[in-house]
């Protein structure tokens, strides 16, 4: 049975972060499936990309969107929930419930905004980390994430060493390269430049209610390093709105609807300052920080280690996935596995090509 259940826990000790600086307290929100077994030794921790949440599987009362991973978690599937406990969290720095820069600053009562420190990779997977000795689980069957989340499970490798026994990454990298970075930099100036966004300084309920056109525009921008050239070709064509004349300035193509509709609406759900602290945590992770090389870095992972590369994906190349794995090989070892996933769909494909990773997950697990 999935056994979806909610969670927050309140943490008052402080959370020293790689800044240096210090979050406390703070709060993380995260979702369960599953039943944790008497040996607890069933469990499977999820990371969440760049927009996620902890809302991974499963729907809720009145909701009919489910969440985000649920063609992979549940009774019976790849991530099967009647074998696993399955947890996953909210990453700090978000907007869905763990301490983000929103968030009210004790003691005084109103959101941090600029004051919430920078935040990187490592501080969200330590920050779990936390949660997960509070909870009684000191080591886990495995980690699995996507783009950010991939992030996040490369990091648990390399310095939780003995935490998962596997590690399953995708369309994910060592360091973020210039050109993802190029893209995040476009949404964080078209946030920035929005009169409305008002320097960081808006009214949250405001924007919820209308939206931010620079954080809409930065998003399509986004949106097409998720997709790519075949799979737009494939989606929409050279397809034309029918209610638009062909020589009217502001008529349409079926790509330029679909990329306003989900620029504008994403605007109403996932907070702008949230956005610009999540960015800048993917844009400055780089694994080999604190390390000489890559090469040390990676040889402290000692989890069965499982890359996933999709075929056509822009964003995180599949080259800078295999290039973990053939890093691995030649420092002897065994412990590494590399798929590339024939897929025409881009870097969303671990998200919505479920068939395609489904089997590969299962043997993994």
């Amino acid at each position: 049975m999935l056994n979806l259940q909610i969670h927050s826990e309140h943490f008052t000790n402080p959370l020293y972060l790689e800044s240096g600086r210090i979050l406390e307290p703070y709060d993380i929100v995260y979702e369960t499936y599953g039943e944790l077994n008497e040996a607890r030794d069933n469990v499977i921790v999820i990371c969440h990309a760049l927009t996620g949440s902890h809302h991974a599987a499963g729907t809720y009362e009145g909701d009919n969107k489910p969440g985000w991973w649920d063609g992979l978690i549940g009774q019976g599937k790849a991530v099967d929930t009647d074998r696993f406990f399955v947890i996953c969290t909210n990453v700090i720095g978000s907007c869905f419930g763990s301490t983000g820069p929103m968030s009210l600053r004790y003691p005084y009562n109103d959101p941090y905004r600029y004051k919430f420190p920078v935040i990187t990779i490592l501080d969200m997977v330590k920050a779990q980390r936390i949660l997960f000795d509070r909870l009684g689980i000191h080591q886990v069957h495995a980690v699995i994430g996507g783009s950010m989340g991939g992030m996040q499970a490369l990091a648990f490798g390399v310095f939780f060493p003995n935490f998962a026994k596997k590690i399953i990454a995708m369309a994910t990298t060592a360091a973020t390269q210039p050109w993802a970075i190029a893209f995040n930099k476009v949404a964080q100036e078209a946030i920035l430049k929005d009169p409305e966004f008002k320097n960081g300084y808006y009214d949250p309920e405001v924007i919820r209610e209308n939206g931010l056109s620079g954080m809409a525009i930065g998003r399509m921008a986004g949106h097409i390093s998720f997709l790519s050239h075949q799979s737009m070709a494939k989606k929409f064509g050279r397809e034309y709105k029918r209610t638009d004349g062909l020589f009217e300035l502001f008529g349409k193509f079926q790509v330029e609807s679909y990329l306003e509709y989900n620029g504008y609406n994403f605007t109403k759900w996932f907070d702008p300052l949230s956005y610009l602290y999540i960015t800048k945590a993917i844009n400055i992770y780089d694994l080999s920080r604190g390390f000489d090389s890559i090469e040390e870095a990676l040889n402290k992972i000692n989890a069965e280690l499982y890359l996933v590369g999709f075929e056509k994906d822009i964003l995180f190349l599949p080259s800078e996935m295999e290039s973990i794995h053939t890093a691995m090989l030649a420092m002897g070892k065994t412990n590494s596995d590399y798929l590339e996933v024939v897929s025409d769909y881009g870097h969303d494909a671990f998200l919505v090509e479920i068939d395609k990773i489904e089997n590969y997950v299962r043997e993994a697990l």
